[in-house]
Order: C-alpha cells, then structure tokens, then sequence
C-alpha cells in the first residue's frame, strides 16, 4: 500500500489553477520530492497532503484514509517541517518539545524520554534549557525537525527544510535526515536546492505550471534526459555563430543561454575537439539534477 497516493489532483484558487491534475503514489520509506520554481504548485500539493487545504477535484488518500473525510486521524500521525518559522520563542528548547507533545496526548515520561532521544540525535542537547533567540537558525531548523518528530510520526513533510542555511548547517541536517531513511520513516521533500534532492531523494518530480513533467529516480532522470556529462562552452559575441556551427555539426545535444552553450552526452572526445578550434573557456563536469530541472523548467526567470 502506497503511503500517499493522488489520482488526478486538482487545487484551484479562483480560475487559478495551482495544481492541475497530478497523480503520484509515495511507497512506505522513501525520500519523495518535489521540485520546482516559485508557483510551480509543489507546496500546494503538500498543504493538501498536509490536509490544509482541500482538493478541487480528483482523489488523494494518506495512510491509507481519504484526507477529505479522517484528516485528524491523518494529521495525528504527520510531522510538519513549514518554511516559516513557528516555534515558540517564549519557551526553552526542551519546553518547545515537550508542549507539542501535548497535543498529542502523549503521557509525560513518554514526551520526556523522547524530547531526550531527538535533543541528542539533532545535536541540541547542550542548548535545551535555552530561548530561540540564543539559537543560530541552522539550530532553530534542526528543532523544528526535532518538534516534527516528536510524536513518532508515519509521514515527515519537509517544505524547504535548509532555505537560508550556511552550509555547514545544512550538511548537519542533510546527514539526519539520511539516518531517518535508515528508520524507513517515510518523507516528502520541497526544496529549492538541487544537491539536497540528490542526496536525500530515493524519487523526484519535477512540477511546472502545476503539473508534475517528469518524475522517477534522480540518477535515471540525469541519464536519460542530460547523459552523464554535461560541457559548458563560454563564447564572446563575435564567436558565437562559429562556436554553434561546430556544436551543430558535432550533432550533440546542445542548448544556448545567454554567451553560455550547454552541450549534454557522454562523448569523451568533445571537449579536444572544441579546444582544438580555439574555444579556451571550456568546463567539462558531470551532469547534476539541476541541469536537468533547467532544461526542463527554463533557464530565465520567471516572477
């Protein structure tokens, strides 16, 4: 049984089409995550697995229940990471967690030994007796993580989880985050950072427009639709219309942004043959997600 399950999935605000009928299933233990631009419909989705917001149409079971008629039942066994901030700044570390266990009617002995358990395996121990404001905000991220998990939860939903991070901080939460994997705690991921999604992610899909256009594992999605290389060719105007004749009869994979030439596949040869006609500023580097989420997304910027 699929831990979260949507056919056809639809949110509209208005004659706004956020979500326009996506469908995805997330298995018991994996890393699913959705990536995407700004409006591109990725928290939406997970505000409706949340049960924030109800659909506009198709269906979306959670745990096996139907979010629209057992939404408390669902929401009792979610931990929710939300981009903004809302731990409580009036209380201690310790005392953030111990409250939120309170509203799932966890016996005290119980919310104490876990607040124990997550202050130590988040690296907060020696700080639980501390206000917010004393907390960098990689340390107020890894408690909202701890708070998240307090209640032992099925389903971790993560909404941009490192946004604003140095990345010292955002390592630190990366490498918890992969040892919750190991507990086969099953997590929804939205973010922003491309090697966050490769590194945690066991599927992607990639939205746009609020539909989902590809989904599948990172490493296969790379290989299928980018190769394994990716060569960036940085040509002045003046050698511009000679550098695309040569990548054109190449009859590579290229694209063109800007005085950049992205050429994608797995040819050794390419990078001595665009050398040996005087092209100096060649990088030649292996493919990423974020290659792949740029030529599907779009390279400009859209607000």
């Amino acid at each position: 049984m699929a831990i979260v399950e949507a056919k056809n999935l639809q949110r509209n605000f208005g004659p706004f089409c956020a979500v326009d009928g996506i469908g995805f299933a997330i298995e018991e233990g994996e890393c699913f995550g959705f990536l995407g631009p700004n409006g591109a419909g990725k928290s939406t989705t997970v505000h409706m697995v949340q049960g924030l917001l109800p659909r506009s149409g198709g269906s979306l079971r959670v745990l096996g229940m139907d979010i629209g008629r057992q939404a408390d039942r669902i929401k009792s066994a979610l931990g929710v990471v939300s981009q903004e901030n809302n731990l409580d700044r009036d209380l201690t570390v310790r005392q953030n967690l111990l409250t939120y266990a309170r509203y799932f009617e966890m016996p005290h002995k119980e919310a104490q030994r876990r607040a124990d358990e997550l202050l130590v395996f988040l690296q907060l121990d020696a700080k639980q007796g501390e206000k917010l404001s004393s907390l960098s905000g990689g340390m107020q991220r890894r408690l909202a993580i701890a708070r998240a998990l307090i209640n032992g939860p099925r389903l971790l939903l993560l909404d941009e989880p490192t946004t604003g991070l140095d990345p010292q901080a955002r390592h630190l939460i990366w490498r918890r985050l992969n040892l919750l994997k190991k507990q086969k705690i099953t997590t929804i991921l939205t973010t922003h950072y491309m090697e966050e999604a490769e590194r945690l992610c066991d599927r992607v899909a990639i939205m746009n427009g609020g539909k989902i256009l590809m989904e599948g594992r990172p490493a296969q999605l790379i290989a299928d639709v980018i190769g394994q290389e990716v060569i960036e060719l940085h040509v002045e105007e003046e050698q511009r219309q000679q550098a695309l004749d040569h990548v054109r009869e190449l009859g590579v994979n290229f694209e063109i942004h800007g005085d950049t030439i992205y050429i994608y596949g797995d040819g050794p040869g390419l990078v001595p043959s665009l050398l040996g006609i005087g092209h100096k500023s060649v990088l030649h580097r292996k493919a990423t997600l974020e290659d792949l989420f740029l030529k599907l997304a779009g390279r400009t910027l859209v607000e």
